[in-house]
């Protein structure tokens, strides 16, 4: 597969040790509520595929189950505030944007991601009359990885960014072939049924 061609590539940034744990097949989903920041106050799915760019700066141990933690460590093993460039190495499409309003919902979906409880808990009650969405991703590894400059707009707490640099369409391979993937994707289905 080829990334779509789009006239200023998107990317969704996401907890590093969250976009490992995507590019590695260790999960399929994100929960997104908006960031601080953000321009619409509250998430919306404003490209149905982007890049994954990694987010350091509010990644937290306490947040991951225990056998995710050194993941995190992994991902900051070569980052600095000050980096002027980032490493995008993987690609993804929704397949599914399931709005969840409820504790209970939430917690059918707890064998299925990387986070503790108490991340998935907080992330729903922040902005408490928003849903919370959880994007099943069909995520693909780019064959070789994108370093792009970083630019002073990719900065701050806000779940897009549109892309200043001029990016090739890379080649890229599934994480998972279609019959796990689609057996991941039926796993969320019957937690939530």
């Amino acid at each position: 597969m080829t990334a779509k061609k789009e006239q200023q590539p998107i990317a969704l940034k996401e907890w590093a040790v969250s976009v490992k744990a995507l590019a590695e097949g260790q999960q399929i989903i994100v929960m997104r509520k908006g960031g601080i920041i953000e321009e619409t106050r509250d998430f919306q799915l404003i490209s149905p595929s982007f890049y994954l760019m990694p987010a350091y700066e509010h990644q937290k141990k306490h947040l991951l189950k225990e056998q995710y933690v050194d993941g995190l460590d992994e991902t900051l093993a070569n980052w600095s505030i000050d980096m002027e460039t980032i490493k995008l190495e993987a690609y993804a499409e929704v397949v599914e944007d399931i709005e969840v309003t409820d504790q209970e919902t939430l917690d059918r979906l707890r064998d299925l991601h990387i986070w503790t409880d108490t991340f998935a808990e907080e992330r729903l009650r922040w902005k408490k009359t928003k849903p919370l969405h959880v994007l099943l991703l069909r995520v693909y590894r780019l064959e070789t990885p994108l370093e792009i400059s970083m630019r002073p707009a990719y900065n701050g707490c806000k779940s897009w960014v549109r892309m200043e640099n001029e990016i090739p369409s890379p080649k890229m391979l599934p994480v998972l072939d279609e019959e796990t993937f689609l057996f991941e994707v039926q796993k969320i289905k019957n937690a939530l049924a």
